[in-house]
């Protein structure tokens, strides 16, 4: 019997195999894998040699199929084990398979299937830019699949994508509307409907997230900032803006402040990057056992986010081959890959997929966040960043 620890050993050493090899080389590994998981006994030893395969294989492109690879797919396919036929099924999807696509097609749009299962066909299908998807994404809108079919369209190059996604806008909450703002923001001639938006008055300048406006400014330049406004960068010493915000916590308006609007202020500005009492997002740190209940702690690292910033948390630009521009910290990296945490979700990258990628000395935060905000949402999100536990609604 193999142990739990030896499995993960062996999963986490192929992945690794896989993916610090040379393309023509995983193919050669892929073959004799396939064959040493054919002639394993255990099923449960096959799906975590699968899961290797899997893990080494995401991000890299044009990998050929071993022809071994179709008899022991059939094999699987009459398996009674689930994530047996689960993972195989995954693979099959990395290769390309029609049959595959077509399956987790049909599981995407599934509404009696499991949530976390559509999720990753949708997921697979959006970065393999699956042609038969896109047409039909905008029926996912309104779905709890809603957010996941709006970032999968960053995918597509296609010029429709912009308009379709405003004529929804309106009728997005405030989380769908910040993917929509996140979608228009990787490609430059998507960038540009928010810049429409902006005009009409359709996007509300709250609307753009203080690191998006940031990543829309080295995208357009001048033509964003005329319309947005300057990105306010607070440079140099900013012990004077400290001690300014530091009078208004002091000043008997604080008293008023109310933790659940800051709340609020919190989910529109923060809570895409950062996790606080167990609901967030994942490419800042976790704020919750952090030292929120000092205000210069507080204040510092809003106001001087680059202080003293981590290599892990400094701004990384990749822009692909097809002009995709993708905006996050690295977490790993290999000869072939490059693994992204990004805002919305973790990516893997192929390297020989990558036109250019900038290395940022500043942290993946922007200064001059609380430029956006007037004193009371300041004040506001200042209550709610100390609240020692969730704040709800009175």
């Amino acid at each position: 019997m193999i142990s739990k620890l030896k499995k993960k050993c062996f999963w986490a050493a192929l992945s690794l195999s896989l993916l610090s090899s040379p393309i023509t080389q995983a193919e050669d590994e892929l073959s004799l894998i396939f064959k040493t998981v054919e002639n394993t006994p255990s099923e449960t030893a096959q799906v975590n040699m699968l899961k290797g395969v899997l893990a080494g294989l995401q991000g890299l492109k044009d990998v050929e199929v071993p022809d071994s690879w179709k008899t022991l797919k059939a094999k699987f396919q009459k398996s009674d084990n689930s994530e047996l036929k689960k993972v195989a099924q995954q693979l099959s999807r990395l290769f390309g398979s029609e049959e595959a696509f077509q399956e987790a097609l049909a599981l995407t749009f599934n509404k009696d299937a499991k949530l976390k299962a559509r999720q990753q066909a949708l997921k697979s299908l959006s970065t393999n830019k699956y042609k038969e998807l896109l047409p039909r994404l905008v029926e996912l809108f309104g779905s709890e699949l809603e957010k996941v079919a709006i970032r999968a369209l960053s995918f597509y190059n296609n010029s429709s994508i912009p308009k379709v996604l405003m004529s929804h806008y309106k009728d997005f909450d405030i989380a769908s509307r910040q993917a929509v703002i996140e979608t228009l923001a990787t490609r430059k001639i998507f960038a540009l409907e928010i810049i429409k938006g902006l005009k009409s008055k359709a996007i509300k300048k709250n609307e753009v997230p203080a690191y998006t406006a940031r990543n829309l400014k080295n995208l357009l330049g001048k033509r964003f900032t005329a319309v947005y406004g300057e990105i306010q960068e607070v440079s140099g010493d900013k012990s004077k803006l400290i001690a300014k915000y530091k009078a208004k916590l002091n000043s008997a308006a604080f008293s008023k402040a109310d933790a659940f609007r800051g709340r609020k202020v919190y989910e529109r500005t923060c809570a895409a990057c950062h996790k606080m009492f167990d609901k967030g997002g994942i490419i800042g740190p976790d704020l919750t056992g952090s030292n929120r209940a000092d205000q210069d702690y507080i204040l510092l690292n809003i106001i001087d986010p680059s202080f003293d910033v981590p290599l892990a948390y400094r701004t990384i630009t990749i822009t692909k081959n097809d002009g995709q521009v993708l905006v996050g910290n690295i977490v790993a990296e290999t000869a072939a890959t490059i693994e992204l945490k990004m805002v919305a979700a973790k990516v893997i990258i192929a390297k020989n997929d990558i036109a250019s990628k900038t290395v940022s000395k500043v942290s993946m935060m922007p200064e001059g966040l609380l430029s956006t905000l007037n004193d009371t949402e300041f004040m506001d999100l200042i209550k709610y960043l100390q609240a020692e536990k969730q704040v709800e609604a009175k």
